[in-house]
C-alpha cells in the first residue's frame, strides 16, 4: 500500500468495479458484502496503486459524487498511452470532458468523468522541463495566465 489510498464512495460499487476493470484494467483484490447486497468494502488495483470502494449508505451519511452533484476531487492516472486508455475508458462508459492533448508541463493529458461521478485525469509523460521552461510554455499556450 502507498501512504495515501483513495477510498471512493459509489452508487453501485459492484458496477464501479466492473467499470474500472474495463476502463483501466483494474484487478479486484478484495470484496466484503454488506447488508442488502451492498459492498461494505472492496479494493482494486490499477497499475501499482490500490483504490478502496464502498457503496453509498445514506443512513450513515455516506454519499457518492452523483448524490452530491459532483466532486471537487480528481484522481490522476499515469499510463503508457493516454490516448488508448482514454478511448478505452470512454468505450467502457466514461464521459469525455477534455480529450488528450499535449500540455505545457510535458505531459499528454486528458480528463473524463466515470459513470459514478468521479473525475479522472489521465496522462502520459512525454518530456522533462524545468520550472522556467514550463512557465515559458504556459505563457505561449495560455497568455492570459500570469497576467494580473
Amino acid at each position: 500500500m502507498h501512504s495515501v489510498t483513495p477510498h471512493l464512495v459509489c452508487d453501485g460499487a459492484a458496477d464501479a468495479i466492473t467499470f474500472y476493470t474495463k476502463a483501466f484494467n483494474a484487478v479486484e483484490s478484495a470484496r466484503m458484502p454488506g447488508p442488502g447486497g451492498k459492498i461494505m468494502h472492496a479494493q482494486i488495483k490499477i497499475g501499482d496503486s490500490h483504490i478502496m470502494l464502498v457503496d453509498e449508505f445514506p443512513d450513515m451519511g455516506c454519499f457518492g459524487p452523483k448524490h452530491l452533484k459532483g466532486s471537487p476531487v480528481t484522481l490522476h492516472l499515469y499510463v503508457e498511452d493516454v490516448d488508448a486508455v482514454y478511448q478505452q475508458a470512454v468505450q467502457a462508459g466514461a464521459s469525455a470532458k477534455m480529450p488528450p492533448a499535449d500540455m505545457f508541463w510535458g505531459d499528454r493529458y486528458g480528463v473524463l468523468v466515470d459513470p459514478f461521478g468521479h473525475n479522472w485525469s489521465i496522462a502520459t509523460h512525454q518530456r522533462d522541463l524545468t520550472p522556467e521552461q514550463m512557465q515559458e510554455e504556459m505563457q505561449k499556450t495560455m497568455p492570459e495566465c500570469g497576467k494580473p
